[in-house]
């Protein structure tokens, strides 16, 4: 029997509290040496909805796995016609204050690092430098077959040309650019081949069920070690993919601060979680160290 993923988590009575006080958080950044790792919450003024906040995809949509990727062409096609769909929304998402401000952050070399969740590439697109996205990226497509690379408007621009006309309206767009769209909607939606060797092709990111690379773990434990404190944006912390990080900073002695609106899997683990939506958290703490976002001067 194939085990699915642990795609959701029930916070227990006994979590403490949250706060809605960035203090703690912007004397954390003073002194440097912050690591951050973000999640989907962090995007979500971006028009990308999260998987488990209020309103979360999960409440409607079970993501893509390894393995029934892999193993069926169906599921390919069905993935395939509802990500082509949505990377056209998926793919106009801009950065909001939250990315920017990380991005300021960073400037002002305040931060070790970015880690990132999500593979919407909108830290980068904020200005933020050397962020290592732990899930990988939309933006690039693998072969499973020959291990080449191409760019994602690449192959929308294949799929335009073998599927015309294909324009159905989706019920929402999911964290990972998948649309929401019934069978009848995906048809007989034609999915193309890698352009080398004819194999299969897979957005360059990890679905769930599979591993994260053992070297791209091993460089953000790296990261860790090196931090002097973690601060985690707008995730629940539900997979081992980012929990073990707050589990390593905790360990080690290294403050945890997490900003969510709702209790995450790491609480127990945190010194603080301030409950605020990210963007104004961040603007609020970034102008508290004398830090300008959007061009606006610092209070």
């Amino acid at each position: 029997m194939r085990m699915r993923p642990t795609l959701s988590w029930t916070p227990p009575e006994d979590l403490p509290p949250g706060t809605t006080d960035p203090e703690p958080v912007a004397d954390a950044l003073s002194t440097g040496g912050v690591l951050v790792l973000s999640g989907a919450g962090i995007s979500t003024e971006s028009g990308i909805p999260d998987y488990r906040g209020e309103g979360g995809s999960l409440s409607r949509h079970t993501p893509m796995t390894y393995q029934d990727f892999t193993g069926s062409a169906q599921a390919r096609r069905r993935y395939w016609a509802r990500s082509h769909l949505g990377w056209r929304t998926f793919g106009r998402a801009r950065p909001n204050a939250g990315h920017r401000a990380v991005a300021e952050l960073g400037r002002h070399d305040l931060l070790s690092g970015v880690i990132t969740q999500n593979v919407d590439g909108l830290h980068q697109a904020a200005g933020s430098e050397d962020v290592v996205e732990l899930h990988g990226s939309l933006a690039r497509v693998v072969c499973l077959a020959c291990g080449a690379f191409s760019p994602r408007g690449e192959l929308a621009r294949r799929l335009e040309e073998a599927n015309p006309g294909f324009d159905p309206v989706a019920a929402g767009i999911n964290p990972d650019g998948d649309a929401d769209l019934t069978d009848a909607q995906v048809g007989d939606f034609r999915v193309v081949s890698c352009t080398s060797c004819g194999g299969i092709l897979k957005p360059d990111v990890v679905f769930f069920g599979e591993a994260v690379p053992p070297r791209r773990v091993e460089h953000c434990r790296e990261l860790v070690r090196e931090s002097a404190s973690l601060l985690v944006l707008g995730s629940s912390l539900t997979v081992m993919s980012g929990l073990r990080f707050v589990r390593q900073a905790a360990e080690a002695g290294k403050p945890v601060l997490i900003v969510n609106l709702e209790p995450t899997r790491g609480d127990r683990h945190a010194v603080t979680r301030v409950a605020l939506p990210l963007g104004a958290a961040l603007t609020t703490v970034a102008e508290r160290l004398g830090i300008a976002v959007d061009g606006q001067a610092a209070v």
